[in-house]
Order: C-alpha cells, then structure tokens, then sequence
C-alpha cells in the first residue's frame, strides 16, 4: 500500500455523522505529527467537536487539537486541550509530545502550589489558587510513572519542589535504596527547597525515616536536627550512643566535635544542659525519655548496662562533655596552627620597609596584616623585632595593635587574661593575678585598655562562657570612659556571640542608652552579636526605635548592623523587618536593610532576594545603599560561587564606583578560596580602575579567593603576589588603595598559610561565626578596628585523627595528587645587593694624541732585537688574570655536562603523598585523601573526612604511639614536650 501523502480525505470525514467523525479523528490522531500543517488549516472543526457537549468522543478532539497547537508552538492552548483529552492524554507515553507537555504541567503545578503556601501564610492575600483537577490527575500519574519506572529521585524532586510532603515520605520509603536515598534528600533539601519551614518538614520526614533503619548514619541524623534547632534530640542519641560499645561511644564524640563546627555555642550549650539532666536520671532504669520518641525507637536497646560498666559510662559522658565545651577543638587547632605556621616574616620587613614612616594608615594597616597574618598562631615575633617602629602607633592606632593580639592569640583561652593582664583596666589585672604587670615606663591609656578588652573577647570568640562575666564587670566599671566602653562592648558581642543571653543585651542596651557616638556605636552592633539569630523582637523595637531617636550616624550605623545580625539565618521570617527598613526615609537603615537581606537569606540563593538587591542596586539615591545591595549578592551565593561571576559582571563595569566596589566584595565573599577563575578575570582588571577604594576592594578580594591556592594549580597567584608588592612599593600609588594591598597580603597567607575562609562547613551548614565575621569585616570602610572580626572567618585547614582516649597518635594517609598542587608558597628572598660592574677609565683628548705621537715617533725610529730570555715578565696581575680566566673556562667546560647529567637524573614529581597525623589539608586537596582499609586506624566517620576525626584502632592491644604536643602553646590533650627550644616566642610586645 502506497504511503499517504495527504490528510485531506480524513478531514473531509469530519462533516459526517458521529461515528465517521470518530473513526477520522482516530485516523488523525496517527498522522497528526506528520501532517500537522495541514490539519491546522481544520483545527476549529475539532475545536468544535470538543466544544460540543453532544460529541461523545470529544476527548479524542481534544487531543488531536491539542497536538496541532503543540507543533505549531502555541503551548498554552496545546495543555489546555491536553487537560481536556483526560485519561486520552497518557503520561506514560515516551513522546516528544507527551514529554514536553507534562514538563509544562509540572511547572504550572509548583507554581500554582507555591501561590497557594504563600496565600495561606499571608491573610491580605485573597487571590484564588485552586488547582485544577485535571492538572493535580495528570501530575500524580507522573509521580505513579516515576515510582513504576524506579525513578525516585525525580519523583523526589518533584515533590520538594511541589511541597508535596506526602510524596517526598512515599519517594522514599518505596526506593530500594533507603540510605542513600535519604543522603540524597538532605543535599536537595538544602540546595533546591528554599522555604524554611517546608525545608523543616521535610527534615522531619528524614529523621523519622531513619529511626526505622537498622544502623542509621547517626552524623546525618545529627546533622538534621541541628536544622531543626532540636538540641534535646541530639542529646538523647548521645547519651545512649556513649554508653553502648566503644565503638558506638567513638561516634559519639566524633559528633560531639561536629557541632563545634557546625553548631552555635548557645546550641552545644542547650545539648549539654539535655546531657546533665538524662544522665542524672538514667541511673532510675528506663528507655523512657523526655525527648521524641521517634528518637527513642532508634535506638532502643533490650539489654540494661551493667553495675561494673557504670564507671565507664560516667568516664565517657565527661569525655564528651569536654569536647561539648569546644575546649578540645580550640586546643587541637592552637597546636596544629602554632607547630605548622609558615608565615614569611621577609614580607612583613618589605612592607614596613616601603611604607612612608609618617603615613599612619599604611602603619595601621602593616599592624593588621600582622594580625592576621599570625591568626591563632600566638606567634608575634614581627611586633617584638620592631617595638621602636611599634611605638609610633597613637590613640585608636593602639587601640588596634592591643586588639590585634587578640586575632594572633586566639583561641588561647587560658592564657588570654595572663597575656593581656599588662594592657588591662586596674580593675582587670587585679582579676588576674597571673598576669604581668606593665612594663616599665608604659603608661596606662583607655585605648590600650579598650583595645585589651577587646582582644580579650576575640580570644574567646563564640567561646566566652568563662569570660563574659568579666567582660561585663569592665563594661560596668567604665562609666566614664567611652573609649574602653567601645572595647568591652565589642569584646563582650564576640565573646557572647549567639548566646541570646538578655543580662548581657540589657547591659549594652544601657551603654547604648548614654547616647555617646563611639560607645553607642559598638554597643548596637554588639546588641546584635549576643542576639544573632533570634529574631527578638524586643530586640528588634527597641533597637529600630532607638535608630529613629538618636542623631548619631554612628550609632545608627551600628544599630542598623545589629538588626541584620538579629534576623540571621531567619529567612522568610525577616521579610517584614526588611519591607520596614526598605522603605525608611533614613539611608543608614536602608543600608541596614540591605545586610539584613543577605544575612537572612545567606546561601541560600534565593531569587526573590536577589531581585530586591539588584533593584536598589541601581535605584537607590544614596551610594552606600547601593554598594551595599552589591555586596550582598556574595552572602545570599555564597553556596552557588559559580553564579557570582556571571550576576555581578555587568556592575563590575558601572559608571559608578560605589557599585563597582560593592562587587568586588561579592565576588571575594561568595568566591573565598575557591580560586575561581572567572572571578580573578572580572577583578584583575579592577585592581588599576581609576578609583583608589575600588583598586582596594579588587586586591583583598583577589587575596580572600586565592588564599592557600598553590601556583602549580593557579599560575595567576604569583603574579597576584606581586602585584600586591608593586603597589605597596609604589610612592605614587594613593593611601587606600596601597592600604588594601597591604590587607591583602596578610590575608592571602592568614593564619601561617594553614587556614582558610569557608562560609558554609563540610556537612552543609552555614558557618555563623565565618558569616558574620566576613559581614562586620566588610565595616571597616567605616571603622579600621573592625578588620579584626575577620579572624572569626578563618577556618584550619588540617586532619587531626585522635584515638578513644582523645590523644593523636602516629598514623599516615594518602593524598593522591601532586604536591606541588597544595604546597606552600615559596618564601621571598631577600634582595640581594649586586656588586658594582667597574666603570671604563676615562682617557681625554690630550692623552689620545700624545700616545698617538709617542708611538708614531716609535715607529721611524730603529729598533734593536733583544733575546727572547730578557724579555719583559707579564705582571702577575695579568697573569693571574689569565690563569682565572682559563681556569674558569675549563671549569665552564667541564661543568656543563655535569649539569646536563644532573637535569637527567632529575626524577619527576611523584603523583601521591604520604601524610603524617596531624597533616595540613586544603579544601580542594580534600577529594584526592585516601586512607587504607588494612591501617591499624581508620576513621569512624564515613564519607568525607576533614577536621577533626576519631579513629578506631583495629589493634588495640598493641602499643600505640603518640604525636608529641606543643609544650606551653596549644595545650593540647597529648603529653609531650618539644624538644626544639628555638621555637619560644618571646613576650607580647608593649607599644607605648
């Protein structure tokens, strides 16, 4: 039978009677994706036919109409008649029609579900969102299609995106693969479900999900509820996984360090608390607990501990108590970054060298370079080199110095007071004893002793249960001294920081209250330090009404920092104080608003944030605002670094050069260490704008991206390195623009080249003390001072493996790459001074023609030969000369293949690397670490492994051996000494 060339007769068909109708609208249906434009021509005779309530086969219509608008591109009208077909339109279908039209209907039904979550939560929205049931039928088909096909993760998508909670709980419990499927659900749930309250159903689900599993993954479980904010729940699965096995009691402590990392202090606070009250009641006998009992099913064990294993559960509930105060974590890493500091102290000489001596902000910046440079290092060997060069710094300059020791000895908690006593209030050294007293011939200041106390609470950032007490105390003592005021106000937010502890608020609240600029400035933005995160709403009155009241820019300024941190993390729920502070006739609350949407809203990516950011970034009248709009954009992409590059493009090259700072401030926070490539090309060219503010925003951003980045694996580093140096050498180059060169290289090698800035931590989750530090860093274009929160941003680098009994012992792993892709940079030489090149001796014009004459009149007259022995000797110079020369020849001669040998002989690179415990370890080094399964000791953490890590001995009866700590620096939980008395740094140096 000949192929048909036409649909013509079957068109014809379609004005006879019913059943004719019915049989060409078959006939159609077959040929419409051949012949499609000409069916179109009769499109409104089936129209009609579905149109016409008599026609009982009008679904068939609908589907031939359907698929003639589908080819001629009119989707709308294609899904309308598509709804129409009913059961006629199958989902299972593998066409490009079916395919392209249930995409559509997918789309259409999360948007219609999104419109209907949010007209539910806002009552003046009265708009109508019922769905059509047609469309919810179509949609379920496809969820029955993905479950039949073993397709689950789509399935899962699909319902994270519909906030069909119903569906996310049916896609998992029907996959075959429940663990891996629930790993995969945490990882969208962050990325791709951008409610937080949804996001928080669903990881309900999860956890409910893997109590029913044999052997959950107990740090996913974990990890979920310190989302949910649910501290009871964690201390329960602690407290019944420390008193099983050893094993079970590893895993315990492994998520104990965990929360250091991934936990606010006010959260690890709350678990302890949960801790002390179930141990105190677990020796009365029961499974029962106070806390869900989903939880408690999951580990429900049918065996009571014995009497003679009591001991041993009490030894390890201390043990994780311990760890709990984050003691543990901050002593390992004050080891690891002072025993392995490779900071290049021929940098800071170069730099001290190259700056003018009278130029103060170019002194202030080399001293915060320093800072942080050394950051937690407690290396300050630079300051005490130089004190006569250090004694130049004056007023709020020293105030900067005193505070920067508290960056270079953070994390020094019990040495914190004895290192600070000589700088402190009277008041603060009669607290401790143990301190100094000040050096002879240092006069006491308010700005030391306001930098001191400031200091003070860096040391005990996000750590500052022991300190607060005394923090307040000096807060109360300077009543009349505004200058320690700002200091203990600043000190106290650090050291408070997220506690929400009202005591502490309302002390600062009465600093603020006093109306004075410099104190009331840091006492709003340390209101909003101790309350971060939560969302107070005394808070939030008093301090938004506050900032209407005073006339102080700088109070308002910091109160407007102090409502943004207030509403961290808060996403949706900030949106009302951001519609408030959007619309204020005040540009300093405006400003406000503006880090209240990116600490709100960070890494999340939200589109409806970023829309109101990049609107009054080129809208609002006032440049800050704008800048601040710009830089933002980091924060809310700090999880999505790729994106960055491509949104703020476009404003890296606006007329205006407030924007264009602002994104070089996003580029370096949502890019920070990840050597982007796309981000370095939009900023190199920054560095020589025309504008000195901006070439400095470029160069610290440039420092913040590259930091620990190798040249073998970023060529461009070196280059960045040098730049830096040209621009501090150069006498011409403006002040602020040579200040951030001078920033930049401290932060590029922060820390001894062993930390790095990482907002969000391995296991997904933000981290607070990073965001916060990098958002009042970005202050300082108001206030230098405030460089030093950038310290809260620094993060170690390393892998520091502990055994059961908290000490670290001998072990290796592997690190399959090169290691010149993660090495340290090389150190600068130092100049070396060329001899100098001897200069030609310069013969004049009557010389000339007088030996000219001599030797023309040699020449007429006779000469008489003389023998051969008499002959004049060469002088010895010459002769050595010669020698010298010819010596050096064959030496040349002989040399040359030697070195050809050498070159031969040179072996290659090796392609993996052996790490010793505890190593240094950069994040994108992580994905080559391997560790061997026959080792005696192997992590009990599966999956990525970074940071601190427990290690169960698979030998525990053989002896072990054990890395020797730091004596009287990280007081780490090893004993040992070290053997290597050059490494004792001196005293902290006393400006005067």
């Amino acid at each position: 039978m000949p192929p048909l060339t036409s649909a013509a007769s079957f068109l014809a068909l379609l004005d006879e009677e019913d059943e004719i109708k019915y049989i060409a609208l078959q006939k159609l249906d077959g040929l419409v994706d051949e012949f499609w434009a000409e069916i179109a021509s009769d499109v409104q005779k089936i129209e009609q036919l579905y149109e016409d309530d008599t026609f009982p086969h009008k679904e068939l219509a609908a589907l031939v109409a359907s698929k003639v608008y589908y080819h001629l591109g009119e989707s709308e009208e294609s899904m309308n008649f598509a709804l129409g077909a009913g059961s006629l339109f199958d989902v299972t279908g593998k066409t490009e029609y079916v395919e392209t039209l249930v995409s559509k209907f997918i789309d259409n039904y999360i948007k219609l579900r999104l419109e209907q979550a949010d007209s539910s939560s806002s009552s003046s929205n009265n708009k109508d969102t019922t769905i059509d049931p047609r469309l919810e039928r179509i949609v379920m088909g496809m969820f029955n299609r993905c479950f039949e096909e073993g397709e689950y993760k789509q399935a899962l998508g699909i319902a994270m995106e519909s906030r069909r909670l119903d569906k996310v709980e049916e896609s998992l419990t029907k996959s075959s693969d429940l663990p891996q499927m629930l790993e995969y659900a945490i990882e969208i749930c962050k990325d791709v479900v951008k409610n937080r309250d949804f996001r928080h159903s669903v990881l309900r689900v999860i956890v409910k999900l893997y109590q029913t599993m044999k052997e959950p993954d107990y740090t996913k479980v974990v990890s979920c509820l310190i989302f949910l904010s649910d501290s009871s729940s964690v201390a329960s699965i602690l407290d019944k996984l420390v008193r099983k096995s050893e094993e079970q009691a590893l895993i315990a402590y492994q998520i104990a360090f965990d929360l250091y990392d991934n936990s606010s202090q006010q959260f690890r606070q709350n678990v302890t608390k949960h801790l002390s009250s179930s141990s105190s009641s677990s020796s009365s006998s029961s499974t029962s607990s106070s806390t869900d009992s989903s939880v408690d099913r999951m580990e429900e064990d049918k065996t009571t501990p014995s009497s003679s294993s009591t001991d041993e559960d009490e030894a390890r509930m201390s043990k994780l108590k311990h760890i709990l105060t984050a003691e543990t974590s901050i002593n390992l890493h004050l080891d690891f970054l002072y025993q392995n500091s490779k900071s290049d102290l021929a940098i800071l000489k170069n730099i001290k060298n190259a700056i003018e001596p009278r130029n103060s902000v170019c002194h202030s910046a080399t001293i915060f370079s320093n800072a942080i440079m050394h950051a937690g290092t407690t290396r300050d060997t630079f300051l005490s080199e130089n004190l006569d060069w250090l004694r130049r710094a004056t007023n709020w300059a020293k105030f900067s110095v005193i505070a920067g020791q508290g960056v270079i000895h953070k994390g020094h908690l019990k040495e914190g007071l004895t290192l600070l006593g000589p700088y402190l209030p009277a008041s603060g050294q009669a607290a401790a004893p143990a301190a100094a007293a000040a050096p002879a011939g240092t006069s006491s200041s308010p700005y030391s002793e306001g930098g001191a106390l400031y200091a003070l609470g860096i040391i005990h950032a996000n750590h500052g249960e022991e300190i607060t007490e005394y923090l307040s105390k000096a807060l109360a003592q300077a009543v009349d001294d505004e200058i320690v005021q700002h200091g203990a106000c600043l000190g106290l937010g650090v050291a408070a920081m997220a506690t929400g502890n009202d005591l502490v608020y309302e002390e600062l609240k009465t600093v603020m209250f006093t109306d004075g600029a410099v104190a009331g400035e840091a006492a709003g933005l340390a209101m909003g330090l101790v309350m971060l995160g939560t969302a107070s709403s005394k808070a939030l009155d008093e301090m938004v009404a506050y900032a209407h009241e005073t006339q102080h820019e700088k109070i308002i300024r910091g109160l407007a920092m102090g409502i943004a941190l207030v509403m961290y993390g808060r996403e949706e729920g900030a949106d009302t104080v951001i519609e408030q502070l959007l619309i204020d006739k005040d540009p300093l609350l405006r400003y406000g608003a503006m880090y209240t949407i990116g600490l709100a809203y960070c890494g999340t990516g939200n589109n409806g944030a970023i829309r109101k950011l990049l609107h009054v970034a080129v809208s609002d009248v006032n440049d800050d605002v704008r800048r601040a709009a710009v830089a933002n954009l980091g924060f809310l992409l700090s999880r999505q670094p790729a994106r960055c590059p491509k949104m703020v493009a476009l404003l890296c090259e606006s007329y205006n050069p407030y924007v264009r700072h602002g994104a070089t401030i996003a580029l370096g926070v949502s890019c920070a260490a990840s050597a982007s490539k796309e981000a370095i090309e939009l900023l190199e060219p920054l560095t020589s704008d025309p504008v000195d503010y901006v070439r400095q925003g470029a160069m610290i951003s440039l420092s913040m991206i590259l930091i620990q980045a190798a040249k073998a694996s970023e060529p461009k580093v070196e280059s960045v390195r040098k730049l830096f140096e040209e621009k501090i050498k150069n006498k011409h180059e403006e002040v602020m623009s040579k200040f951030g060169a001078i920033i930049a290289s401290g932060i590029i090698d922060a820390g001894g080249r062993n930390v790095t800035i990482s907002l969000h931590s391995r296991s997904g989750h933000e981290n607070m003390a990073a965001v916060v530090g990098l958002a009042v860093f970005t202050q300082f274009w108001y206030w230098f001072p405030l460089i030093h929160f950038i310290s809260l941003a620094l993060t170690p680098t390393a892998i520091i493996g502990l055994n059961k009994d908290l000490l670290i012992p001998k072990f290796q792993f592997k690190s399959n790459a090169k290691p010149s892709l993660f090495a340290y940079p090389p150190e600068v030489k130092p100049p070396t001074t060329a001899a100098p090149s001897k200069v030609s001796t310069a013969v004049l014009s009557y010389s000339r023609n007088t030996t000219a004459a001599a030797a023309a009149s040699a020449k007429a007259s006779p000469t008489v030969a003389k023998p051969a022995i008499s002959s004049a000797k060469p002088s010895s110079k010459s002769t050595s000369a010669t020698e010298s020369k010819d010596k050096d020849k064959d030496m040349m001669d002989t040399d040359k293949p030697v070195e050809e040998k050498e070159k031969k002989k040179k072996e290659p690179e090796p392609t993996s690397e052996v790490k010793e415990n505890p190593a240094r370890v950069t994040l994108t080094q992580l994905q080559h670490i391997s560790f061997d399964p026959s080792s005696r000791y192997i992590p009990v953490k599966q999956g990525e492994v970074f940071g601190i890590v427990l290690l169960k001995d698979t030998k525990p009866g053989e002896k072990e051996e054990l890395v020797a700590s730091t004596s009287g620096k990280g007081n780490s939980s090893n004993t040992g000494t070290n053997n290597n008395s050059s490494d004792n740094e001196p005293d902290a140096p006393v400006p005067s």
